[in-house]
């Protein structure tokens, strides 16, 4: 608990979505597909896909590794993983981090001209890859990857992409993920959607400002209950009652961030994910993950109240040689274990997954 305690203030960001560019960073671009046709037999027009580089691409193309955002998050979401002498080391490898379709710059509810609001069409986690696979391939002329990499939602789409294309990367590194969605989850985001629909201000997605009442509630529902867990209030507030002046402060921190339209679309592709339902395993959920080649770390909380670890485990267990790890043993921060918040967690994360690519690249031989 002293340890949890020591550690919970750097951890109060969890869940803002994007975080902005500073001029010292990589420089943030995008990437025109036309329009992107979704599996549901729609398309999202004059798509364009959000991402940035780091490091450089060796002439074989034989080092890049892929980062996959979490919900509400951006490009930025494994920074606390990317620089010299981290995990993703920009000296030796070339990432490629992306945005997801609705996160507020890959096209959006939010930014989409040709489909603006709630006329933006249902898209999914399969959806997201496929938006993905085009950047690679059609903007970079990469037919292989190193690995593919990503938490909580991102997490979701890493081992979507080892069903999808499973000839397409050596390793998979799946943090706090879900391989199908289970009903807690689906509960968890329904709350979260009728916390911001049920605001008069949302206006049927049509709101001239953010509705701030369903948005403060929205955050406490899913960054401070589901993404947190007992121990780690128990171990930050001594009396119960200073919890409160503390949530206004976080949500209010928030509201000018954050876009209510596209959370509710992020979600609904979150709460449908099933690697099982791929093109081919009849909704096989277990034969799904079985057709996974490659090497593959997934990485679960203690306690986590939105991604269960019981549901990656379980499911996990059906990829050939998996290696699955409790992030920080001992500690329990839950959801939050994978947010780049706290020391430790983020110790563990770039020791553990910087060794996994070590071992999957042969200390970097495989690279050259």
């Amino acid at each position: 608990m002293k340890r949890i305690a020591c550690l919970v203030a750097a951890g109060l960001w969890l869940s803002l979505p994007a975080m902005a560019h500073t001029p010292q960073q990589p420089p943030h671009q995008t990437f025109a597909e036309g329009d992107l046709k979704l599996e549901s037999g729609e398309a999202i027009r004059d798509f364009a896909i959000s991402y940035v580089t780091h490091g450089t691409l060796n002439a074989k193309k034989s080092n890049a590794i892929l980062m996959v955002t979490a919900i509400s998050g951006n490009h930025h979401r494994l920074d606390f993983m990317i620089g010299p002498g981290k995990a993703l080391d920009p000296d030796k490898y070339f990432i490629v981090c992306t945005d997801a379709i609705a996160n507020g710059l890959t096209t959006s509810p939010s930014n989409s001209t040709a489909q603006p609001r709630m006329s933006f069409p249902k898209f999914s986690i399969r959806d997201m890859v496929e938006s993905q696979y085009r950047l690679m391939k059609e903007k970079f002329g990469i037919d292989h990857v190193v690995a593919v990499v990503g938490p909580s939602m991102g997490g979701m789409q890493v081992l979507q992409w080892g069903v999808s294309y499973p000839n397409y990367m050596d390793a998979l590194v799946a943090m706090v993920p879900l391989a199908k969605t289970p009903a807690w989850t689906v509960a968890v985001l329904e709350a979260s959607r009728k916390a911001i629909m049920t605001d008069p201000a949302w206006k049927d997605g049509n709101y001239d400002a953010p509705p701030e009442k369903g948005i403060r509630l929205w955050r406490d529902i899913l960054s401070f209950l589901s993404a947190r867990t007992p121990e780690m209030y128990s171990a930050q507030f001594k009396n119960g009652m200073d919890v409160l002046p503390w949530l206004e402060a976080q949500e209010t921190a928030l509201l000018k961030a954050f876009d209510a339209n596209n959370w509710i679309y992020q979600t609904w592709a979150y709460e449908r994910h099933d690697v099982g339902t791929t093109k081919g395993f009849d909704g096989d959920t277990a034969k799904a993950m079985a057709s996974i080649k490659a090497k593959t770390l997934i990485l679960t909380g203690t306690k986590d109240l939105l991604n269960p670890e019981f549901e990656p485990i379980e499911l996990g267990k059906n990829i050939p040689g998996v290696k699955m790890m409790t992030i920080s043993p001992g500690t329990v921060t839950g959801h939050a274990s994978a947010g780049g918040g706290m020391p430790a967690d983020v110790e563990f994360l770039n020791r553990e997954t910087g060794a996994f690519l070590d071992a999957v690249t042969e200390g970097g031989k495989k690279l050259n």
